[in-house]
């Protein structure tokens, strides 16, 4: 199988190729991102799931559980799983919905995309329901997914999901990017662009409040949506002297989550002390579900990069939006 990827100067050195297609844990398929800095990210087929984003140097900068089970029905703990076409137990499918679980297919002929591509390594995805899914949530869709790895090392993850209903119905979703940071001590983490705003608390049966720190910091177990938060959040590491930033487009929530010694313990496929290892900081649309008509498509855009701490000032091009939008059949070519 091949899959969409631009040429880089990588090639004419006979490195690594910018796309590889490879086995994975319990020889699951897996598709190696490399650009030729050195950067790298892999995804597995199973779940449409990004397993690792490493920097230039081959510094990991996701969270993976040494006891994640890389097995049906089970998903991946840590990485990036997405959460559709359900967040949580917001409905009355499984938490956090069923793409994290099923194998996507590479899309080989993806439409037209509308972000230059040059010098990125990527990989198209594509996951259509099959008939046991209908039956569970009786709706037709296509969602194409884009891995990117850019040149200086930025993971963007592009969804696009279309109600493809031949019925004329109308469907709507919750969604995250429910992406797990490794971090070097919890203890030593602040999230920033989160201030003053609404959250939903999980632990107070989503009891409505409102943030009155400067930042987030964690002290024991924290599992929150934030809503209607900017496009732009950033999570700093002191130890590491590391900035994470997350951008994002067409998703309004961010969730923040640390589930802290107890809840650790019981997870079956987490180690007990892991928590000090990860934080989960979420790009998400939930507190208003997305509604698409027949034809529609909607588009929830993740950029990560991550950047020494002396770099980040709070105000890493706060002018710089991305995009987000449901786009009408008509103006789909």
């Amino acid at each position: 199988m091949s899959a969409s990827a631009s040429s880089t100067a990588g090639d004419e050195k006979q490195e690594a190729a910018p796309v590889t297609h490879c086995k994975g844990v319990n020889d699951l398929d897996k598709v190696v991102l490399r650009e030729v800095r050195g950067s790298s990210a892999e995804v597995y087929l199973y779940g449409g799931h990004v397993t690792s984003w490493k920097d230039e140097h081959g510094d990991e900068l996701l969270f993976v559980s040494n006891k994640a089970i890389f097995k049906s029905p089970k998903a991946i703990r840590g990485g990036i799983p997405i959460c559709f076409p359900q967040f949580s137990n917001f409905g009355n499918l499984e938490q956090h919905g069923f793409a994290r679980n099923r194998i996507w297919a590479i899309d080989t002929d993806p439409p037209a995309f509308p972000v230059p591509t040059s010098n990125t390594a990527y990989v198209d995805l594509i996951l259509k329901p099959t008939e046991e899914d209908l039956k569970i949530w009786p709706h037709s869709f296509e969602y194409r997914l884009r891995v990117a790895l850019s040149p200086g090392g930025d993971l963007m993850l592009t969804s696009r999901i279309r109600n493809t209903n031949a019925d004329g119905k109308a469907f709507s979703f919750t969604f995250a990017y429910h992406t797990y940071f490794k971090v070097s001590d919890i203890s030593e983490v602040r999230v920033e662009g989160l201030e003053t705003l609404d959250y939903l608390d999980n632990l107070q049966d989503r009891a409505r409040f409102t943030e009155q720190g400067d930042a987030i910091v964690f002290e024991s177990e924290l599992d929150r949506i934030y809503l209607g938060t900017p496009s732009k959040i950033a999570i700093i590491d002191h130890e590491k002297k590391r900035t994470f930033v997350v951008r994002k487009g067409g998703l309004p929530d961010a969730v923040v989550w640390n589930p802290w010694d107890k809840k650790a313990k019981a997870m079956s496929d987490f180690g007990d002390d892991e928590y000090k290892r990860m934080v989960c900081v979420e790009a998400a649309a939930i507190e208003k579900p997305v509604t698409l008509k027949p034809g529609e498509e909607w588009t929830g855009k993740l950029e990560l990069s991550a950047v020494p701490s002396s770099y980040y000032s709070g105000q890493l091009d706060p002018d710089r939006v991305i995009q987000d939008s449901i786009v009408p059949e008509d103006s789909i070519s």
